[in-house]
């Protein structure tokens, strides 16, 4: 991966949804935690920090006894794809933008995916859920460490607790629609743009920082 994000603006890309095609992987395993869970529940609980799943979900119907980083990362390493068409387009924005991930999913699985589908190099830094379970401080965490302004930075998500957060932050965010939730929940979190496939990027990036 690059060492330093040098002069460019910030480009911060969730991962899960975004970059990686995850979401059947980890309803699996969700479903294994809570098993009359379905996948509109499921979805829902990205309507807030993930991290905080327990406290709307209903109480007594989840299970204790499954950790669900231990089930998902095998999955993760050997049944989840990059979304077709992200790494073009990812190795393209790198030219012109500092690349940082923002995700809720642990760090070094995350690299290790990374390095996996060649893409880990065209990335500044990864920031897991071992970083911090806040998006918003870890946002703070990319303002402090490379002197630079929420209006230096645009956020790439797919979910309205991510697009929470970034307004938290002030960050301007651009939703996609191929991850975990919908255009129809994302337009609640009143991102900039919404972009129905990976090819739109770059443009609605370019206009997030020229408005």
């Amino acid at each position: 991966m690059k060492e330093e994000a040098d002069d460019k603006k910030i480009v911060l890309f969730d991962f899960d949804g975004v970059i990686a095609d995850s979401f059947q992987a980890a309803f699996a395993v969700h479903k294994m935690i809570s098993p009359h869970i379905v996948e509109d529940d499921y979805r829902g609980w990205f309507e807030g920090n993930i991290n905080n799943w327990r406290e709307t979900a209903d109480p007594g119907t989840h299970r204790s006894d499954i950790d669900f980083f231990t089930e998902y990362l095998p999955k993760m390493k050997n049944e989840v794809k990059m979304v077709p068409g992200i790494l073009e387009i990812i190795k393209n924005l790198s030219r012109s933008y500092a690349l940082i991930i923002v995700s809720s999913t642990i760090t070094s699985p995350i690299r290790e995916f990374m390095e996996q589908h060649e893409a880990a190099q065209y990335f500044t830094e990864i920031m897991g859920n071992d970083v911090h379970q806040s998006k918003v401080e870890k946002m703070k965490m990319v303002f402090a460490k490379y002197k630079v302004s929420p209006e230096q930075c645009v956020f790439i998500t797919d979910t309205l607790g991510d697009l929470k957060e970034a307004s938290e932050a002030k960050v301007d965010a651009i939703g996609v629609s191929w991850g975990f939730q919908n255009k129809e929940t994302l337009l609640k979190g009143n991102p900039l743009y919404i972009v129905e496939k990976p090819e739109e990027l770059p443009t609605a990036i370019l206009n997030s920082f020229r408005k």
